[in-house]
């Protein structure tokens, strides 16, 4: 189990984040760039010291500032797959995942051993005297993944491991991620800026801003009730922030939506892309939630488009390529869009978590 508080000051940046995560339990740090994810991997891994806080690990303080205990990388027990992986590049696929148990006290027949063995796992017991430079992405993926379970990891941490590999081979290997995650008994923490990675692989999900924790839960939860733009870009939705009563949102600047749910004081108020719907006119017997708006921009989403547009509010609109030729979209042209109430959904804001 990991216990830490995060403290690390960087010149102007400040990060503060709490973590806890349970033996087998996988976490996802998540956030924009500059959030504070990789400082937040380097003092686990001990490449970089806390300014304050603790680093607690099944038990065993690896850095407390306040004590002056800092236990050295090479004596944590802990495993990192890098968004690189670098591997060795002059070592074999065996001897790179038998570094490990070697620097903790193996000796090379054992190391060689217990590396055959992970490589087995993993699928790649044919690929065991190649190295890095004959391998796949997603086979030098594996190597670093069994590389880093080797040293049996009370906590493992990946930094974006599937970002370097092309769509289709991504497929696979985050299936196949999940499957030995699931049999690590060890705490695991996951960077990634993907969604579907930390929603696929992840127990819980963190979200990281400037340096702080603005929500955290479960995918269901976090997906559901967004609590800031940049959560709410990650998992789809259009969010604004305003004042409920009743049925009805003032936003800051005064427009005003309607919900399908009831609140009154501060609130959020989301609503999906796929859930507007845009006319060339003024629509007849409108929506409660109609405005007129103008496209910014349009790119392909999926198998639709998505329609980014400003006016009252910013939206973005998920429309299929049929209905936006047949509208005539184009940039700087002016629509109406429309959102049912129904399709409009209200929670309280209350402080970020």
């Amino acid at each position: 189990m990991l216990d830490a508080h995060l403290v690390v000051e960087v010149g102007r940046f400040h990060l503060d984040l709490p973590l806890r995560i349970g033996a087998g339990e996988v976490v996802a740090l998540l956030g924009p760039n500059g959030a504070g994810k990789t400082t937040a991997l380097r003092t686990l891994a001990g490449l970089a010291p806390l300014s304050g806080g603790h680093i607690t690990l099944a038990g065993q303080d690896l850095d407390r500032p306040d004590t002056r205990r800092w236990i050295p990388t090479e004596r944590r027990r802990i495993g990192m797959v890098f968004q690189d992986y670098l591997l060795f590049p002059h070592l074999t696929a065996l001897d790179n995942v038998a570094f490990g148990p070697r620097r903790h006290g193996a000796d090379r027949r054992g190391a060689r051993q217990q590396a055959a063995g992970w490589l087995a796992r993993v699928g790649l017991a044919e690929q065991a005297r190649r190295k890095p430079r004959q391998l796949s992405g997603g086979q030098a993926q594996r190597v670093a993944l069994a590389r880093a379970l080797a040293v049996d990891p009370a906590l493992l941490l990946l930094d974006e491991p599937l970002a370097a590999l092309d769509a289709r081979t991504r497929l696979d290997m985050r299936a196949q991620l999940q499957h030995h995650l699931a049999r690590h008994p060890g705490a695991s923490l996951l960077v990634t800026h993907d969604p579907l990675d930390a929603l696929v692989l992840a127990d819980r999900l963190v979200i990281l801003e400037q340096g702080r924790v603005v929500q955290e839960g479960d995918a269901a939860t976090i997906t559901a009730q967004p609590r800031t733009e940049y959560v709410a870009r990650l998992v789809g939705l259009n969010l604004y922030r305003g004042r409920a009563s009743g049925n009805t949102v003032v936003l800051e600047d005064g427009f005003r939506l309607t919900a399908a749910d009831q609140h009154d004081g501060d609130a959020f108020v989301a609503f999906r892309p796929s859930a507007v719907a845009l006319h060339p006119h003024r629509p007849d017997g409108s929506p409660r939630n109609t405005w007129p708006a103008t496209i910014t921009g349009i790119q392909r989403h999926g198998d639709n488009l998505r329609i980014q547009l400003t006016g009252p509010i910013e939206v973005a609109a998920d429309i299929t390529p049929v209905a936006a030729a047949r509208l005539d979209l184009v940039p700087g042209h002016t629509v109406w869009a429309a959102v049912k109430a129904a399709e409009t959904h209200a929670y309280p804001a209350g402080p970020a978590c």
